[in-house]
């Protein structure tokens, strides 16, 4: 990690200058900023601080350094002809067909904190317990990316397990936290796993990659009531336990 901040302080002004205000941010500054966005500015990133973000992001560490995550980063007419036939495909109730199973049967505590997260977003977006349709509004706006102006989706060989997918979600880690340190900010989202052939046929993706999730990102639009919501983390105690004998 001392070796991205020390490229990031590096890095000519002119490469990192366009769009990077916050590019010297520390990281505990960057953790700290870091969360879910759910509405995005109409302002794509300059192509070299898109490129910069992503060169950073690949110092994430893995098992024996094989790097096993695959990233395909949709801008332009194909991030919209994406969103297009996803969203779609979700208001239509066409069945997903994800190629890793997803399970949110969450219990005891895991189910408190789910169901406090969902009531701080729809608090902030104005919908309540019994608002259905409203309900159904929000879920759909994952399938338009939030309006985000790129969204990256991260797949991996199926041959790996379990294992291998935590070194995946460390990258995707690293790769959030690089994005809050240009001024940018993301949404990590696995409804992006519901329409796996689209991302295929799109991106031509023919060494059997399959996708885990995708992250919508871009610069934060404050206006959107979405953005306002804040979730709270477990104590140290809750969950650590330190031990010396």
């Amino acid at each position: 990690m001392n070796q991205m901040i020390q490229e990031l302080h590096s890095t000519p002004a002119a490469t990192v200058a366009a769009d990077s205000p916050a590019a010297a941010m520390s990281l505990h500054e960057a953790i700290a900023r870091r969360r879910s966005v759910r509405g995005f500015l109409d302002r794509e990133v300059p192509p070299d601080v898109l490129r910069r973000i992503f060169e950073i992001a690949r110092q994430a560490p893995s098992n024996c350094n094989v790097q096993p995550w695959k990233v395909y980063v949709a801008s332009g007419e194909l991030k919209d002809r994406l969103r297009r036939r996803m969203f779609e495909n979700a208001a239509n109730g066409v069945a997903p067909n994800p190629d890793y199973e997803y399970r949110g049967d969450f219990r005891d505590e895991y189910r408190n904190r789910q169901v406090e997260c969902a009531v701080a977003l729809y608090s902030q977006m104005g919908i309540g317990r019994h608002d259905r349709e409203g309900r159904k509004r929000a879920a759909l706006r994952n399938f338009e990316f939030f309006d985000a102006p790129h969204i990256a989706f991260i797949g991996m060989n199926p041959e790996f397990g379990a294992t291998v997918a935590v070194d995946v979600g460390m990258y995707a880690q690293t790769l959030m936290l690089t994005m809050v340190s240009f001024g940018l900010h993301s949404c990590a989202m696995g409804s992006m796993r519901n329409y796996p052939d689209l991302i295929r046929e799109a991106f031509q993706i023919t060494d059997g990659t399959k996708i885990l999730f995708g992250i919508s990102f871009g610069y934060e639009d404050a206006s959107v009531p979405a953005n306002a919501t804040r979730t709270t983390r477990a104590t140290v105690e809750e969950s650590i336990v330190f031990r010396a004998e």
